[in-house]
C-alpha cells in the first residue's frame, strides 16, 4: 500500500519525510528506497511466481505550495519503473492522501473521474510491460467497458464498495442482467464510515453485508424450518418498504405493495435530485427491477393507491396475514409566531414539488436535510436532476452524465496532471466561489453546523457550502416570522472562554423564502386506525381480524432519512414475518450476529 499517505508513501514525501539518512532527504531517490526495499524483500521472500501488487499515487492531490508534498509526473514514472524492476507484478492506482481536501470517493466524484489523468495517462507513456489497474468510483458495467476498451486503457478494473453492495456483480455483468446489479452509491455511511467509528463494516445498499454468518443462519434456520407462506400488505414503498417486499418476495411469500403516489422510491425521489446524488438513481432501478420484473410473480404493485384499515382488514381483503406499516416521516413544523406565512416552505415543497425559491434564502435546520436543500438551492439551474425516467432500467444512468470536467475545476485540479500533486498551483479551493443565492443556514445548537454528518462525507458537504458563500449560523433562537415574512432571530455566543457569559444578538434576516428542515415526525396513523378497527370488532363481535401490523423505518423511528436503517429493518423484519411473534429489529434492539460479537471481542483488548 504505497498510497493515499501511508507508511510507505509518507516515506515518498518531502512533508512527512524528514530523515537525513539513506532514505529521506530532498533525493526523490532516496526517499524511494524505503518502498523499494520493501519490494524486494518481498520478492526474496515469496519468490517469483507469487503476484505482488502495489498500489502507486499517481495524483497526490496535495497542495504543491506545501514543501513539495505532492509528487510530479516525472517522480510517479519513475518510481513505477523502479518498482518493476523490483519485483512487482501489478501496478494498481492510487488517488490521494486521506489528508487531501478533496473527495476521491464520495457519491459526488464523477465515475471514473481519475482514471484518463493517472491510468491512462501512465499507459499512454507506454514505458511498463507490468498490467495496471484503473481505480477510484468505478462501479457501472458501462462504464468498465468503456475503460477497458480506451485506446490507453488499463489492463484490469479495481473495486471495493460495489462488492460490498453486490456480491455477484461480475456474474451479473457476464450474464447480462445488469439491471440486476445492487450498484454501489458511494454513500460510505456503513462502510468507511463504520470503520471509522470502530463498527463493522456493512453497506447502505445491501445490510448482509459484513453480516453475512449472521444472514446465513438466518438463511439455514428458515430452510430447516420450512416456509410459511404469508400474504402481506406493505404500505409505503419507500426505502424500507420496498427493501421489504423484495426479501418477502425472495422468501416466497406474497407480497402487495401499496404506495400513495405514482412512483416507487418516497423520499428517495427527493434525495436523487440532490446535485453530488445522481447514483441514488441506480438504488431506484435496482428496486424497480427486483419489484416489477425479477419477483413480479409474489409482488403486486399499487402506485396510486391511498389505503384504510378497512381496506385491509375487511372481508374483501382478508387473505391479508400481516400488514407492514412503512410510510415513513413527514416534516416537522416547529412553533415559530407566523409561521404560516406563504412565504415559508417545507423541504417537500422545494425538493418534491419544485416550488419556486427566490435569492434570499434562510434554511431553518441545519442537520443532512438541511445541508441538501443548501446544496440544492446553490445551483442556479436544475434542469439536470429533473430526469424522471427511473421507472425502466437503461443503459443511460444520470451518474454517467456528470461533467469530469466541472469537478476538476471546481476542486482545482489539473486537467493534464502535470503540475506537482496533481493540483493546479497558487490555489487553495477558498477563491473560487459558486453563489447563486443568498443562503442562510441556521441551527438551535451552538458549535459546528453539519457535526451529525458522515464521518468521511460531511467535510465535502461543509466545503460545497463554504464555496457558495453560504452562511451559517448556530445557537439561534427563532423569534417570529414577521407580516412580510422576514426571519426575526437571537443569536447566542459564548463571548467569553473563561466565564462562558453568552451575549445575545438580535438579528432580522429579510429573505424571499424560509425552508423549513427542523427534523421529522413518524407517519403511522394507519397501525391506529388498524387497531382500533379490531378493538371495535372485539367488543362487538365473536370474530375478530388477526391481522398483526408491523411499522418499520421512518414510521417506526423518524430520523434524518435514515436509508441504512430503513433497508435493514425491511431485510430483517422479512425473515421472521411468518414466525408466531415476529419481532422489528432496529439497530438499538436487536441482538448483534457473529460478526459484530468477534469485533466487540477484539475491540476489549485494543481499547
Amino acid at each position: 500500500m504505497g498510497s493515499e499517505g501511508y507508511l510507505i508513501h509518507q516515506f515518498l514525501s518531502q512533508r512527512t519525510n524528514r530523515r537525513t539518512d539513506e532514505y529521506g532527504g530532498k533525493d526523490f531517490m532516496k526517499r524511494m528506497k524505503f518502498a523499494l526495499d520493501i519490494v524486494k524483500q518481498t520478492k526474496a521472500a515469496v519468490g517469483d511466481s507469487f503476484i505482488i501488487i502495489y498500489r502507486l499515487s499517481m495524483l497526490d492531490l496535495m497542495n504543491s505550495s506545501s514543501d513539495n508534498a505532492g509528487a510530479d509526473w516525472e517522480e510517479i514514472k519513475i518510481m513505477a519503473q523502479e518498482l518493476q524492476d523490483a519485483g512487482v507484478t501489478i501496478l494498481n492506482t492510487g488517488i490521494g492522501w486521506h489528508e487531501a481536501r478533496i473527495p476521491t470517493i464520495a457519491t459526488c466524484v464523477p465515475r471514473a473521474a481519475f482514471v484518463p489523468i493517472t491510468t491512462q495517462k501512465l499507459k499512454k507513456e507506454n514505458i511498463l510491460d507490468i498490467p495496471l489497474v484503473a481505480s477510484n468510483r468505478i462501479n457501472d458495467p458501462n462504464v468498465i467497458e468503456t475503460i477497458l476498451s480506451h485506446q490507453d486503457g488499463p489492463d484490469l478494473i479495481s473495486m471495493a464498495r460495489p462488492f460490498l453492495a453486490d456480491s455477484h456483480i461480475v456474474q451479473k455483468m457476464k450474464e447480462g442482467r445488469s439491471d440486476e446489479i445492487n450498484t454501489c452509491i458511494g454513500c460510505n455511511q456503513a462502510c468507511l464510515d463504520h470503520i471509522f467509528y470502530g463498527r463493522v463494516t456493512s453497506c447502505l445498499v445491501n445490510p448482509r453485508a459484513g453480516h453475512e454468518l449472521e444472514f446465513k443462519k438466518k438463511d439455514q434456520e428458515k430452510a430447516q424450518k420450512g416456509y410459511s407462506r404469508k400474504n402481506i400488505a406493505v404500505v409505503g414503498a419507500g426505502p424500507a418498504g420496498m427493501a421489504f417486499a423484495v426479501k418477502a418476495a425472495q422468501l416466497k411469500h406474497n407480497v402487495t405493495l401499496f404506495d400513495q403516489s405514482p412512483d416507487l422510491g418516497g423520499q428517495f425521489n427527493m434525495a436523487k435530485r440532490i446535485p453530488g446524488k445522481e447514483e441514488f438513481y441506480e438504488m431506484l432501478r435496482y428496486f424497480h427491477t427486483q419489484i416489477t420484473k425479477k419477483l413480479k410473480d409474489n409482488i403486486t404493485l399499487r402506485l396510486n393507491t391511498r389505503v384504510n384499515a378497512s381496506d385491509l382488514i375487511s372481508s374483501s381483503a382478508s387473505s391479508f396475514d400481516r400488514v407492514v406499516i412503512a410510510t415513513g416521516v413527514k416534516p416537522r413544523t416547529p412553533q415559530i409566531p407566523g409561521i404560516e406565512h406563504p412565504k415559508v416552505l417545507s423541504y417537500i415543497q422545494v425538493l418534491r414539488d419544485r416550488v419556486p425559491v427566490g435569492q434570499k434564502v434562510a434554511i431553518i435546520g441545519a442537520g443532512g436535510i438541511g445541508f441538501d436543500v443548501a446544496e440544492f438551492l446553490l445551483h442556479s439551474s436544475n434542469e439536470a436532476h429533473d430526469n424522471d425516467d427511473d421507472k425502466k432500467a437503461t443503459s443511460s444512468s444520470p451518474a454517467n452524465n456528470v461533467s469530469v470536467n466541472d469537478f476538476y475545476q471546481y476542486w482545482d485540479i489539473d486537467p493534464n496532471n502535470y503540475h506537482r500533486g496533481g493540483l493546479l498551483p497558487n490555489n487553495n479551493n477558498k477563491e473560487k466561489t459558486t453563489e447563486t443565492r443568498q443562503i442562510t443556514l441556521l441551527q438551535r445548537k451552538q458549535g459546528k453546523l453539519g457535526a451529525g454528518l458522515g464521518k468521511t462525507t460531511g467535510w465535502i458537504h461543509r466545503t460545497h457550502l463554504k464555496k457558495g458563500n453560504v452562511s451559517m449560523i448556530g445557537g439561534c433562537t427563532y423569534d417570529k416570522i414577521d407580516e412580510e415574512g422576514n426571519l426575526h432571530i437571537t443569536i447566542t455566543k459564548n463571548n467569553n472562554k473563561k466565564t462562558k457569559q453568552q451575549v445575545p444578538e438580535k438579528k432580522i434576516l429579510k429573505v424571499d423564502n424560509i425552508v423549513l428542515c427542523a427534523g421529522q415526525e413518524s407517519v403511522y396513523d394507519l397501525e391506529h386506525e388498524i387497531l382500533s378497527q379490531q378493538q371495535q370488532q372485539q367488543q362487538t363481535s365473536t370474530s375478530s381480524s388477526s391481522l398483526k401490523v408491523f411499522r418499520i423505518g421512518g414510521a417506526f423511528k423518524a430520523g434524518e432519512l435514515d436509508a441504512k436503517r430503513a433497508i435493514s429493518m425491511g431485510e430483517r423484519l422479512a425473515y421472521c414475518i411468518d414466525e408466531d411473534d415476529p419481532q422489528v429489529e432496529d439497530e438499538d434492539n436487536r441482538i448483534k450476529g457473529d460478526e459484530e460479537r468477534v469485533a466487540d471481542f477484539f475491540r476489549r483488548f485494543i481499547g
